[in-house]
């Protein structure tokens, strides 16, 4: 893995969460105004950040509405 910036391995819960969020809240300005380079590096960055959270939270929870059954029901 290569990381630039804070392993994610090595954030606190909290500060996993905070990052998450950030890289969320900025990817459509990174898609759309971003340069290739920025737009690989967040891409790999939020795949880093997000499989550490899956690895913390593999039985994490889901929403039934956002499943294919949650979504037939409606």
């Amino acid at each position: 893995m290569t990381t630039m910036g804070i392993d994610p391995r090595d954030l606190s819960d909290d500060d996993l969460l905070r990052e998450l969020r950030q890289l969320h809240a900025t990817r459509t300005d990174t898609f759309l105004h971003g340069s290739d380079d920025a737009l690989a590096r967040h891409t790999s960055r939020t795949n880093e950040l997000e499989s550490e959270y899956l690895r913390r939270y593999p039985e994490r929870d889901v929403d039934p509405e956002r499943l294919r059954e949650g979504a037939r029901a409606r």
